[in-house]
C-alpha cells in the first residue's frame, strides 16, 4: 500500500510540473464544475490563485465575454459535462480577468472520465491570443482597407496570374473597358476580344500587349500611352498605362499587376489644341502673306495714282499720252477703292456689323446692267460674255439686299475676268426647287485657268487665294470670295464651286425665291444705271446747292455738275445749309455731306424738310457703311451716294429726278 500511495504522489507531482511547465492556461474541475486546479498561466490570466480558487465554480473565474457583442459566453464546461464532448470556443471569444483586464483567448474543454469511463471532471485548457488576434485583426482591416481603395481608385487595376488570366479587375477597370467583373475575370492577354493600338492609332502586335510584354520580360513599363478597342462598339478608350511583376518567395512570377488611366478626354483636348495650334499658325502664315499682299496691292495703284500724277506736270503734255496718263490714274484710284472696300467689308463681317437692307430688287435688271458693266472689259481681252436670264418681266422682282448680290455677282465676274485669257465667261441664274421650296441658282461659268481640287475649299476664307505664294502674279487680297460667302449665306443660300484646272471655274450660288408681282412702281436695278452725256440736254438748268467741307471735294462737285447748274451755291456746313435752303427757297437740288462739322447732315436734311418737302436732297458721304442709305432716306433724304463719286453716275441719278 506504500508502494502504491507512494507511486501516486509521484505522479501527481509529475502532472503538477507538466501543469507548471507549459505555456497555456489549465483548469480542472470535478463534475459539479467546481475548481479542483489551476496552473500558474490560468491564475495569472484569470487573477485568481488556485488557493482562493478551489472548490469555486468555474463560471465565477473563468468569465468569458463575446469581444463583438461583449454579451456572456455559455462556459464550455457545463457542455462537456452534459454532452461529454470535447468543445471549443469561438476566435473572438474575450477572457476578463478578476481586476478587469481582457484576454483574447483560444481554449477547448474535454471530459475527465474514471476507470469506468463516467465523467468526473473536466479539464479546460486556454491560451493569450490577443498578439495573434491583433495582428490577425490588423491584417483583416488593411485588407478591407486596400479592397475600399482599390474599389474607390480612379485608376482601372487589373491582377493577371503568371498565363496572363485575370484574377481581380477594379470597378473603374470594367467601367473603363466596358465589361462586368465575371466578363473580365479569365480573360488572358491573347485573348482577341483584346485589340490593343499604339499611340498613333496602329495595331498592336499581340506580344506586345502590355501584359504579354511584363509575362515574357519580367520588367516593369511605365506611362506607355495606347488605346483599347471596345468590342461593342469599336471605339477607342486611350489610356496611359503602367504594370509590375510580382514574384513569390522562390523568385517565381506569381502575378502581373497592370494600372491604367482613362485619358480619351485628355488626348482629345491634346489633340484640338494641337489642331487649333496648327490652324493659329496657318492663320499667321495667311495673315502674313495678305499683309504682304496688301501692301502689294495698295502700293501699286498708289505707285501709278502718284507716279502718273507727277508726269503730268511735264510741260507740253497733250493730247493721246496726256488721256492715257489720266486713265492710268484713274484705273489705279478704281483698284485702290476696289481694295479698300473689301478691307471695310471683310472688318465689318468679322465683327458682326454687317447688316442686311432687304428691300425689293428686278433681278434680270440687275443682270443687264452687269452685263453692261463689264462687256467692254471682257471685249478688250477678246472674251465673249453672254447672259442667261429666265424670269419674265412680271416675276423678276424678289425681296433680297441688292447691294450684297451686285457684290457677289460682280466679285465673281471679276474673278472670271481675272483669271480667263481666252474662250468665254457666262453668268445668269435659272428658277429651280430644292427641298420643296423655290430659290434662284445664280452661276458664273468661265473657260479660264481652273482651282487645283486641294484648294477649292480654301479659297472662300479669308486672305487665301488659289495659291498664296509669291509664284501667283494675279491682283487682289484674297477677300472677294471670302466676303462673297458671307454675304450668300446673310441672304440665306449657300455657295460652291465645280473647277477643273486648265478647262475652267463654274461658281454656284442659292438666293430665295419669294417673287414680288410689279405693280406700276419703278423698281431700281441697283441704282447704279449709267446715263450717257446726251440725256442731259433734256434736262432743265438748275440751282444746286452744294453741302460740302472738305475743298477738294466741294471743287470736284462744282466741277461735275456745272453743265447741269444755273446757279451753284456752296456751304460747309450743316447750319450753313440750313440757312442757304431757307434764304433760296428756289434751290432745286442739294448734294448733303453726311460728315459735317457743326450739324451733320443728316440733322441739316430734318431741318430742311420742316419747311421744304419739295426741294431733291442726295446724300453723299465717304463712310460707305451699310445702312447709310437708310438712314439717309429716314431722315428725309431722296437719295444717297458713296463717295468716290462717279460722275456718270451723280447725273444719272440727278436725271432721274429731273428729266422733262
Amino acid at each position: 500500500m506504500e508502494k502504491i500511495n507512494a507511486l501516486l504522489l509521484e505522479r501527481e507531482e509529475d502532472l503538477s510540473t507538466t501543469l507548471h511547465s507549459i505555456g497555456d492556461g489549465v483548469i480542472s474541475t470535478d463534475k459539479n464544475g467546481l475548481v479542483v486546479k489551476m496552473n500558474p498561466i490560468a491564475e495569472k490570466l484569470c487573477g485568481w490563485t488556485l488557493t482562493d480558487a478551489r472548490e469555486r465554480p468555474l463560471t465565477e473565474i473563468f468569465h468569458i465575454v463575446n469581444a463583438d457583442t461583449r454579451k456572456l459566453v455559455i462556459n464550455p464546461v457545463h457542455q462537456v459535462l452534459q454532452d461529454g464532448n470535447i468543445v471549443g470556443l469561438a476566435n473572438h471569444t474575450v477572457l476578463i480577468s478578476k481586476n478587469g483586464t481582457e484576454y483574447q483567448i483560444a481554449d477547448s474543454a474535454a471530459p475527465i472520465k474514471n476507470r469506468n469511463g463516467e465523467i468526473s471532471g473536466v479539464v479546460l485548457v486556454f491560451s493569450d491570443v490577443t498578439e495573434q488576434y491583433a495582428a490577425e485583426k490588423q491584417i483583416r482591416d488593411n485588407q478591407t482597407r486596400f479592397k475600399n481603395l482599390l474599389e474607390h481608385l480612379e485608376a482601372g487595376i487589373v491582377v493577371h496570374a503568371p498565363d496572363s488570366s485575370v484574377k481581380y479587375s477594379n470597378p473603374r477597370a470594367c467601367e473603363i473597358l466596358g465589361l462586368s467583373p465575371h466578363q473580365m475575370r479569365g480573360k488572358t492577354g491573347i485573348d482577341p476580344t483584346w485589340k490593343f493600338v499604339d499611340e498613333w492609332g496602329l495595331p498592336l502586335p499581340v506580344e506586345k500587349y502590355p501584359v504579354n510584354q511584363i509575362k515574357t520580360t519580367q520588367q516593369p513599363i511605365k506611362n506607355i500611352i495606347g488605346g483599347i478597342c471596345l468590342p461593342d462598339n469599336n471605339s477607342i478608350i486611350w489610356v496611359t498605362i503602367n504594370g509590375i511583376p510580382s514574384f513569390d518567395h522562390k523568385g517565381q512570377l506569381a502575378e502581373i499587376i497592370i494600372s491604367f488611366f482613362d485619358i480619351t478626354e485628355r488626348k482629345q483636348i491634346n489633340e484640338e489644341l494641337l489642331a487649333a495650334k496648327l490652324k493659329a499658325e496657318e492663320s499667321d502664315q495667311l495673315k502674313s502673306a495678305f499683309l504682304a499682299n496688301m501692301s502689294h496691292e495698295i502700293r501699286t495703284p498708289m505707285n501709278g495714282i502718284l507716279g502718273f500724277a507727277d508726269l503730268l506736270k511735264q510741260p507740253g503734255l497733250k493730247g493721246e499720252k496726256q488721256q492715257s496718263y489720266i486713265q492710268i490714274i484713274q484705273k489705279s484710284g478704281v483698284r485702290m477703292l476696289n481694295i479698300i472696300n473689301n478691307i471695310i467689308d471683310i472688318s465689318k463681317i468679322e465683327s458682326g456689323l454687317m447688316k442686311l437692307d432687304i428691300n425689293e430688287s428686278n433681278v434680270n435688271k440687275q443682270i443687264e446692267y452687269i452685263y453692261a458693266f463689264f462687256k467692254p472689259e471682257a471685249q478688250a481681252k477678246g472674251l465673249q460674255l453672254w447672259v442667261v436670264s429666265t424670269l419674265p418681266a412680271a416675276e423678276v422682282n424678289i425681296r433680297t439686299d441688292r447691294e450684297k448680290l451686285y457684290a457677289i455677282l460682280t466679285n465673281l465676274i471679276k474673278n472670271a475676268l481675272k483669271h480667263t485669257h481666252e474662250g468665254t465667261i457666262e453668268f445668269g441664274y435659272e428658277l429651280k426647287t430644292c427641298n420643296g421650296s423655290p430659290e434662284l441658282e445664280f452661276f458664273v461659268k468661265d473657260t479660264g485657268v481652273g482651282i487645283p481640287k486641294d484648294r477649292q475649299e480654301a479659297i472662300f476664307h479669308r486672305f487665301v487665294q488659289a495659291d498664296i505664294a509669291d509664284k501667283m502674279a494675279y491682283q487682289g487680297a484674297g477677300l472677294g470670295l471670302a466676303i462673297s460667302k458671307a454675304y450668300v449665306e446673310m441672304l440665306g443660300g449657300k455657295i460652291w464651286v465645280h473647277s477643273e484646272e486648265a478647262k475652267g471655274t463654274t461658281f454656284y450660288f442659292t438666293l430665295p425665291y419669294n417673287a414680288e408681282t410689279e405693280s406700276g412702281s419703278v423698281v431700281e436695278s441697283c441704282g447704279k444705271s449709267v446715263m450717257t452725256s446726251e440725256n442731259s440736254e433734256h434736262l432743265r438748268k438748275l440751282t444746286i446747292l452744294i453741302a460740302e467741307d472738305d475743298v477738294v471735294s466741294q471743287i470736284l462737285l462744282e466741277k461735275m455738275v456745272k453743265s447741269l447748274a444755273k446757279t451753284i451755291i456752296k456751304t460747309q456746313n450743316g447750319v450753313e445749309a440750313v440757312e442757304a435752303c431757307r434764304d433760296h427757297p428756289d434751290i432745286d437740288l442739294v448734294l448733303m455731306d453726311i460728315k459735317m462739322p457743326l450739324m451733320n447732315g443728316y440733322e441739316a436734311t430734318r431741318r430742311i424738310r420742316h419747311f421744304n418737302k419739295e426741294v431733291i436732297i442726295i446724300a453723299q458721304t465717304a463712310y460707305g457703311l451699310t445702312g447709310d442709305r437708310k438712314k439717309s432716306i429716314e431722315a428725309g433724304c431722296n437719295d444717297y451716294i458713296s463717295k468716290p463719286i462717279n460722275a456718270a453716275h451723280l447725273r444719272a441719278m440727278i436725271q432721274k429726278y429731273f428729266r422733262n
